[in-house]
């Protein structure tokens, strides 16, 4: 396996699904779905699989062929972030669903909690070992992490919602150590509610977290967002919730840096970890130069070492046209290379 340079590039996680395969006019349509929605795929279930894959070798293709250096697979298989791994625990009814308020207020039909949550059975591994076959380069996995699915339900078992946070995050701990054994490199753990909710965050959404990453086989990661860029245009001028997670027992965390112009001083409160820094603007099919990348990164510099940065879009790239996100990636790939240049 080829080892990271200086400024590695990687995705977030998703990347522009095939519009052969889903529906994006429902998709964008729609808060992304927490329960299952079927009705966004084009495919017929017969042959649903089998054009998955096909999606995720695309994917992987595309991101080669952009120069990034860590690869996922583009989470091209799943409907949304969340409800991939989320409907398919036990203790949850996904045919009688709840409610609950989206991170905009809204009230989205989300998983119901009736039971004991439980992982019945290893969720991704073959998604990972299909993954490992496509590509040499390291590569990252994304699972939702255990606070945020906490808030993407209706409890109607538990006593408190920090209490479903914490069998959530054990579901997610057996999770990450088969995608580790599966030839994962890195483990992803997505928490936007985090900054949505940063008050239950620092409850017990830390406490949780790190119950799920506690002892893991290999290096782990925590992404946190301002919501995606297509459906959430209203950006804070700063994280309400990201100096707390360095005492998170992840290795690395990602963060939106170019759409919101992000005051990158408060990365100074993490000297630790490796931050994935958010350098593609997502709320745009206008391509970034590898200049404008290029001060983005710069931005950061003075409260970080470069040894600590990967250069990564601000979120997931699905609600994007696939050519605009592989000349996205490309342009990010172009910086990389001369910021190398520059710092080596």
């Amino acid at each position: 396996m080829s080892q990271s340079p200086l400024f590695p590039t990687s995705l977030v996680g998703s990347y522009s699904q095939p519009d052969w395969l889903i529906n994006k006019a429902k998709l964008k349509g729609q808060f992304p779905p927490r329960t299952r929605a079927q009705e966004l795929w084009r495919v017929a279930p017969d042959f649903l699989a089998e054009a998955q894959r096909d999606a995720v070798r695309l994917a992987v293709e595309d991101q080669i062929k952009a120069g990034l250096d860590i690869i996922t697979d583009g989470e091209a298989c799943r409907e949304s972030y969340s409800n991939h791994f989320a409907t398919a625990l036990e203790g949850i009814d996904i045919d009688n669903p709840g409610t609950a308020l989206d991170r905009s207020g809204e009230p989205v039909s989300v998983p119901r909690i009736t039971g004991k949550i439980r992982r019945k059975h290893p969720v991704s591994v073959e998604e990972v070992k299909y993954l490992r076959t496509l590509t040499d380069r390291k590569i990252k996995f994304t699972v939702p992490g255990p606070f945020t699915m906490s808030q993407q339900a209706q409890n109607d078992f538990y006593a408190s919602p920090a209490d479903a946070a914490m069998d959530y995050a054990a579901a997610v701990k057996e999770e990450i150590a088969d995608l580790f054994a599966a030839g994962a490199d890195i483990i992803q753990l997505d928490e936007p509610y985090m900054q949505a909710r940063p008050e239950a965050a620092e409850e017990y959404g830390v406490a949780a977290l790190n119950a799920a990453l506690e002892g893991a086989a290999g290096e782990t990661c925590v992404h946190i967002c301002f919501g995606y860029a297509m459906l959430i245009h209203e950006r804070p001028e700063g994280y309400s919730f990201l100096p707390q997670l360095a005492d998170a027992c992840c290795h690395q965390i990602s963060i939106e840096t170019a759409q919101s112009a992000l005051d990158c001083s408060v990365l100074a409160s993490l000297p630790d970890q490796t931050i994935l820094l958010g350098v593609i603007d997502l709320s745009t099919e206008e391509v970034e130069t590898p200049e404008i990348i290029i001060e983005r990164v710069n931005r950061a510099l003075p409260y970080i070492d470069k040894e600590r940065l990967v250069l990564a879009p601000d979120c997931g790239m699905k609600y994007l046209p696939r050519d605009v996100s592989m000349a996205k990636l490309e342009a990010m790939a172009e910086a990389a290379k001369r910021l190398r240049v520059q710092y080596s």
